[in-house]
């Protein structure tokens, strides 16, 4: 039988969980808050994230890290993505030998422009064929309530993609396989930002044509991303692409959504940054992201407009008439 310690009692930490208990992983869940692992282990509720959520009995937790890694055949992370490092630095030295790493998070790193794979097998001092990355349209508030799903699970070889997707394949939960890893991690990161520039839309007032446009575009951009860090294109018509960046977008759910909202109805950065209680990732991710592109020489104009949002003192209006004057060229490009 599979063990599993899943790294951080978040919402998609908490959610996935769920899903590898469901699907007969026994899991011990790393929580920051002492109080918040004795709340689950005797209510077997998440309080602060997923109230609702009643857990399997063979889920348990914990707030120290040695204790959950103890003799995991898994270990899956689920920190916010800019706190990775410092968190990886603590467990490096207790992390189970050989173990898969599975990473659920979506972002790129500030200052050094890395995917979570790779700050994941820098700092633990393993290699990247150790590490895997599961993704997809994975609203945690909708896993928790076992609406079906699917998700994709990337790593090099065939072997890792498929213990970790028998690890978390679950009645509600369809876990497919890819070896792009770096789509897979591209996609996850960008869409972060798109749904950031649609929330703002929609706080705007803008209607639908105005989302697709955006989501459209937002998929080229993820697309000549990936295309010039090697990714497979492919990639980006699939789950982790399309499939992601539609329900991340799309849903009010989305703590991304959630934050461009609040941006478009007027709200400032400091503002919306002092009421969000979640993480929304693209916030961080957004000025990484856009220097990662400009490092390789890619165009990638919604982002940079919600980077100027975000850090250079723009409103959303004056994002709209920088898309909308733009000189034409063809769709493809």
């Amino acid at each position: 039988m599979t063990s599993a310690a899943i790294m951080g009692a978040g919402s998609w930490g908490t959610a996935f969980a769920a899903v590898m208990a469901d699907a007969g992983t026994d899991v011990t869940l790393w929580a920051r808050r002492a109080e918040a692992a004795d709340a689950i282990n005797t209510e077997r509720r998440n309080v602060a994230y997923l109230p609702e959520l009643q857990l399997a009995e063979r889920i348990s937790a914990t707030a120290d890290a040695a204790q959950a890694l103890e003799g995991a055949d898994l270990v899956v992370l689920a920190v916010p993505s800019q706190s990775l490092r410092g968190n990886l630095e603590q467990w490096r030295d207790v992390l189970p030998q050989g173990a898969p790493l599975v990473s659920l998070m979506k972002g790129i790193e500030l200052g050094t422009h890395l995917r979570m794979s790779q700050v994941i097998a820098e700092v633990a001092g393993v290699p990247l064929a150790q590490v895997a990355v599961v993704s997809g349209p994975n609203l945690a508030k909708e896993i928790a309530q076992k609406q079906p799903a699917a998700a994709v699970v990337a790593a090099p070889h065939h072997g890792l993609r498929a213990k970790v997707a028998e690890a978390c394949a679950a009645p509600y939960f369809r876990p497919y396989t890819n070896a792009d890893v770096v789509g897979t991690e591209i996609a996850g990161a960008v869409k972060n930002v798109i749904a950031l520039a649609v929330g703002m839309a929609h706080g705007l007032g803008l209607g639908e044509n105005t989302t697709a446009t955006l989501l459209t575009r937002g998929l080229a951009e993820t697309a000549r991303l990936g295309a010039a860090l090697g990714a497979d294109p492919q990639t980006f018509l699939g789950l982790a692409g399309v499939g992601d960046m539609a329900a991340t977008c799309s849903s009010r759910l989305s703590r991304n959504h959630a934050f461009g909202l609040a941006l478009g109805e007027g709200q400032t950065l400091e503002e919306v940054t002092a009421q969000a209680s979640q993480t929304a990732e693209g916030v961080k991710s957004c000025r990484s992201i856009v220097e990662l592109a400009r490092s390789v020489d890619v165009d990638m104009p919604i982002c940079d407009g919600v980077h100027a949002i975000l850090y250079e003192g723009w409103g959303p209006q004056e994002m709209v008439r920088a898309l909308m004057s733009r000189s034409r060229k063809s769709e493809r490009v």
